[in-house]
């Protein structure tokens, strides 16, 4: 079993996933193989992840995933020295009501797998006190175990001696030091960071990071720190939507879970990859189409030209499923209203009007049970998900594709779309991306 630890704080925008990709970059030019996990539903930090470490980011969520699934991922860590997850929000923070397998916290995560925790501490504007904030989270679960803190945004010697004279006192040991000074910026986007193939400075911000972390963590400690799982990781099964399935892959067609790609493969699953952007038709061999989320508002002049992908898409439907996630739904539909209002045709395999004009934030966990069926997916099949938009629904006329319903159990009128192509080929599409089915 290989040992891990995880990477955690007790808030967001504590300086959490810079240590993370410094460490995996560092962790990997002194020669180990570092397997990386991003916990809870994120698309953006696993890209970062893999360009850090030279492996596939996998993500790990207690609401979403049942055990054997959950377990079943660690079989992405064969072959690595040592595995770091990255934890989300602060380190307790999830949703009310237990999902699969827990409430969605890192600390979940952290007490099923045995990981020690490895807490950021964002030191700026307090001493001591940040010694009380990690001695609280340190006690306030058993079976989370705080391996040490790597102290962040020290702006003095001075200010480093009062910081570690908490934690001695405290008991915790101290396994890092980071100076305050300009940070390590990543831009954002209305959905978080702008992703990893976008950052023209990816590597130089990366090995910026790596070089934080080896002048100011003790790397050898903090692998010592790692702990194994006794958990059985037999490898999830994961149904796929066909065995040739038609992927969209670009810019704005990006947001795809690493795990269901492995679990397709797994399954015996091709992939034939294609880009909208590029004015790319699904393939007319493979058995489904499927459309990832992404951000499609930002190019709607492209698609809205793009002919022979809007084509290509159209004829393939009429006779195959078609299914759209967010941003790939979105795209399914008749028009996408961008910021400045501007109206961009899009494939028009459901009625779906959407506009970014007028933003409204949805976000929150998802449990669907279908009404028709989805590829890969039967009619009446329950599946967890995940919903993160700013986009506003403005025409709706297709039939509803399922109940769907938040963390906490209320109704979420985003119920998704079908239609029965006259060909007999079915379209699909939902706001919340598949994490997994029950």
């Amino acid at each position: 079993m290989t040992p891990g630890l995880l990477i955690a704080a007790p808030a967001s925008g504590t300086g959490k996933t810079t240590v993370m990709l410094g460490l995996l970059a560092a962790l990997r030019e002194k020669g180990l193989t570092v397997q990386p996990f991003k916990n809870g539903p994120d698309y953006i930090d696993p890209a970062f992840h893999r360009a850090a470490s030279g492996r596939e980011s996998f993500n790990l969520d207690t609401w979403a995933m049942p055990g054997a699934m959950l377990d079943g991922m660690l079989v992405a860590a064969e072959g690595a020295d040592l595995v770091l997850a990255e934890g989300s929000m602060g380190l307790f923070d999830g949703v009310a009501s237990p999902g699969a397998c827990g409430n969605g916290a890192s600390a979940d995560l952290a007490a099923r797998m045995g990981w020690p925790v490895v807490l950021v501490i964002d030191a700026s504007g307090q001493a001591q006190t940040a010694a009380a904030v990690a001695q609280g989270l340190a006690r306030f679960r058993a079976g989370v175990t705080v391996a040490g803190v790597i102290l962040n945004r020290i702006a003095s010697p001075r200010h480093e001696a009062l910081v570690r004279a908490g934690m001695a006192e405290a008991g915790l040991t101290v396994l890092g030091v980071l100076p305050k000074r300009a940070a390590i910026a990543m831009p954002e986007r209305h959905l978080g960071l702008v992703q990893a193939e976008e950052q023209p400075a990816l590597q130089a911000l990366i090995s910026e990071a790596a070089g934080l972390m080896r002048e100011g963590v003790d790397l050898d400690a903090l692998i010592a720190a790692a702990r194994t799982t006794a958990l059985s990781h037999a490898p999830a099964k994961i149904t796929p939507p066909g065995q040739r399935i038609a992927l969209a892959r670009d810019a704005a067609f990006s947001f795809v879970y690493p795990h269901l790609l492995l679990g397709w493969g797994a399954a015996g699953a091709e992939v034939l990859p294609f880009s909208p952007l590029a004015d790319e038709a699904p393939d007319p061999s493979a058995e489904t189409c499927w459309l990832p989320g992404g951000y499609p508002e930002l190019h709607g002049a492209t698609l809205a030209n793009a002919d022979r992908f809007r084509t290509g898409l159209r004829a393939f439907a009429e006779t195959k499923p078609v299914h759209g996630e967010c941003g790939g739904y979105m795209a399914m539909g008749a028009a996408i209203i961008d910021k400045d209002g501007n109206r961009h045709r899009m494939a028009g395999l459901l009625g779906l009007v959407t506009s970014f004009e007028k933003r409204k934030m949805h976000l929150g966990y998802r449990l669907a049970h279908l009404s028709q069926p989805i590829p890969g997916h039967a009619a009446g099949t329950t599946l967890w998900g995940h919903e993160f938009h700013y986009s506003t629904i403005l025409d709706q006329p297709d039939a509803p594709l399922a109940q769907v319903t938040g963390a906490t159990g209320a109704t979420v009128p985003e119920t998704g779309s079908t239609r029965l192509q006259p060909g007999g080929g079915l379209s699909t599409g939902t706001f919340f991306h598949v994490i997994a089915s029950a």
